[in-house]
Order: structure tokens, then C-alpha cells, then sequence
């Protein structure tokens, strides 16, 4: 089944198609055409979500800043905000990411790339994706607390919360298009490194910076920081040896 959304350009006074502007097909955006008249005001409307943001309006406004057109916002509703604020997480710092691949290698290659980003992440995902998302999620991001939310300022507007095992044991009725936002995670890709390098003997961790190509000195400095020491220990430590 093709993922088709339409987004169309109307003139604001009289509300005449200008442009049958894009389609995505499978993830896929193509600009069809785009009739711009000289001197008019124009509006970029989506019949769901907020143009521009995971959507195919984005490569209209690319085609249009290649034609010096000015681009103004008019601010509104956005699905990933909307949910963001009463989720819970922390709001402070936070990585949108939207869709992502309906490929199984490229999903999971990007949730790796993920997989210790200490911020709150969100992403978008159709119904029919969801358990599988999820379930990538679960193997590779670990068992984090999660929001689901979905019908955003409508009447069944729903969160769902909990980790991420739970829900996907909960979850039933996948109707409408959700946001998942999850827990950031509470070790970084730096702080992971480092405990793997505690783990190795002294040896270990010396050879380790020694394959960089930094002086001895340097070594034994990172070393002393890494096992959070006095670099003289890890000095003296090589002199008795």
C-alpha cells in the first residue's frame, strides 16, 4: 500500500490551486510543479501535521529558497511539541528524529547510532510499524520508559505510558499516527568508553592509547583520567613494573 500524502499550495485571498505540489510515495519526495505567481502571497497547507516537519512541504520550501522566494511560519500546532509537554520527560534537551526507515537494517542502524544519546528522543511512526519499531527499540535501546501519544488536540487524544516491554504487551488498538518519545539514555557514548577501558588491565588500557600514536606522557595522563586517579600512581605503577 503506497503512503500518499498531498500538499498543496492555495492562494490566501481566493483559495485557487496554484500548484499540485508534491507526493510521497514510499518515502519518497517528488515535486510535481510549482507555478508561483509574481507578487502573491501564497500558503503551504497539509492536510495533516505540520508542513514542512516529516513531511513533503520540506522540498517546498527548498524549491522555494532556490528561487529567492521569502518563507514566512505561521505558528501552529505540531504533533511532536504537543506531545513533548505533557509527556513527562525531560524537556530541557531533546532530539527530534520523526520516521524512521521502513528499511529493517536502516531502522536499526540508526536506533544504534541512538543508542546512547543522553537527550529525549521522538520520533513519529504509522500505525501499522508500530509493534515492529517498538520491538526494535526494546532489543536495541533496552527496556527505557516510553510515551506513546496519538489523536493530538482531538477528542480521543491519548498518552500511553510505561516501559517499553509493558506496552508493547498493552498496546492493541494501533489506530491513528503516533509519537513516541523515549528517555534519553542516563550513559553517554563517552561515559560507555570509558568504563570499557576500566575494564581492561592497566596494560590493556595503556596499549590501547599507545595504538593512537600519542606520547607516554599523554598516555598516562588519559589513563589517571579515565580511572580517575593521580597520573603519578599510573607513573609509578609503570616504574615498579
Amino acid at each position: 500500500m503506497l503512503n500518499i500524502t498531498e500538499v498543496r499550495i492555495k492562494k490566501i485571498n481566493k483559495g485557487d490551486l496554484l500548484a499540485a505540489a508534491s507526493i510521497c510515495i514510499d518515502d519518497c519526495f517528488i515535486v510535481k510543479e510549482i507555478k508561483l505567481l509574481n507578487g502573491k502571497n501564497i500558503a503551504l497547507v497539509s492536510d495533516a501535521g505540520t508542513p514542512g516537519i516529516s513531511d513533503p512541504g520540506e522540498e517546498i520550501v527548498k524549491e522555494a529558497i532556490k528561487n529567492d522566494i521569502k518563507i514566512v511560519a505561521i505558528p501552529g500546532a505540531c504533533a511532536f511539541v504537543n506531545a513533548l509537554i505533557p509527556s513527562g520527560m525531560n524537556t530541557r534537551e531533546f532530539s527530534f528524529i520523526g520516521f524512521l526507515s521502513a528499511n529493517k537494517k536502516e531502522k536499526k542502524d540508526k536506533l544504534e547510532d541512538l543508542k546512547y544519546e543522553t537527550k529525549t528522543l521522538i520520533f513519529y511512526e504509522a500505525p501499522h510499524k508500530l509493534s515492529n519499531t517498538l520491538e526494535a527499540m526494546l532489543e536495541i535501546l533496552g527496556d527505557r520508559n516510553i510515551v506513546l501519544a496519538r489523536e493530538l488536540t482531538k477528542i480521543h487524544e491519548e498518552f500511553i505510558r510505561g516501559k517499553i516491554s509493558t506496552i508493547i504487551e498493552q498496546i492493541v488498538d494501533t489506530k491513528g499516527e503516533f509519537v513516541i518519545i523515549v528517555e534519553g539514555n542516563n550513559i553517554s557514548k563517552k561515559d560507555k568508553e570509558i568504563l570499557d577501558l576500566n575494564e581492561l588491565t592497566i596494560e590493556e588500557h595503556y596499549k590501547y592509547y599507545e595504538n593512537t600514536g600519542i606520547s607516554k606522557k599523554e598516555i598516562i595522563k588519559k589513563i589517571a583520567k579515565d580511572r580517575n586517579v593521580n597520573k603519578n600512581e599510573i607513573y609509578q605503577y609503570f616504574i615498579d613494573k
